[in-house]
């Protein structure tokens, strides 16, 4: 005997019911992404600009073989090119190296928002005690004596967020890249050293 199984009237309903509440969610989520994806193929928000300001080495020295103690102040100048674009930078490191060595820990400044058309100046102290570096970072140091000036990059990173009405982005990490030459001679004393001729650092999002 074979068992016969009827579909009632009422069960049809709640599957197309449920067909057209599904079909409905996902034409709806689909807009959305589209338009999201407008707005932003329309704006094209730019990245960032950097540029550094001022940088003064108030100590670089050596407390044993390859130990280094420096204390460096630093003004960044940060730029958004972006006229109807904001930018949440809600995490932004910065420390100086030379040579490609770190010479400095990282130093976190805090989290801000910059309107669209905005600029701000950013003030870190980078300061290390007894950090540890190559032996021949004395040797180089004595090198660039020589040549007469002294070369320290400095290097930033982070993650930023978009934001553009209402709507914000996810993260994006960026990283910023900054050089400074300063004079450094025999007839120029060791530290303070300083770097006050702006120059441009750069940018990757």
């Amino acid at each position: 005997m074979s068992v016969i199984s009827e579909t009632s009237p009422k069960d049809c309903a709640s599957k197309k019911a449920s067909k057209k509440l599904y079909l409905y969610l996902t034409t709806l989520l689909l807009s959305l992404i589209c338009l999201i994806l407008m707005i932003w193929l329309i704006l094209h928000p730019s990245k960032p600009h950097f540029s550094l300001r001022e940088a003064d080495v108030n100590q670089l020295n050596l407390s044993g073989p390859s130990l280094l103690n420096s204390s460096i102040q630093i003004t960044l100048q940060s730029d958004n090119p972006n006229t109807k674009v904001g930018i949440y930078y809600d995490e932004f490191l910065l420390y100086a190296s030379y040579k490609g060595q770190q010479i400095t820990p990282e130093t976190s400044i805090p989290p801000f928002y910059q309107d669209h058309r905005e600029t701000n100046l950013l003030s870190a102290s980078l300061v290390g005690i007894q950090l540890p570096v190559a032996p021949s970072l004395a040797y180089e140091v004595q090198r660039d004596q020589g040549t007469g000036r002294l070369a320290l990059s400095f290097k930033g990173m982070g993650q930023l967020r978009w934001k553009v009405g209402s709507w914000v982005s996810g993260r994006y990490r960026f990283i910023v890249n900054c050089v400074a030459i300063m004079p450094l001679g025999p007839t120029i004393p060791s530290p303070p050293l300083s770097s006050r001729q702006s120059s441009q650092c750069s940018t990757s999002v």
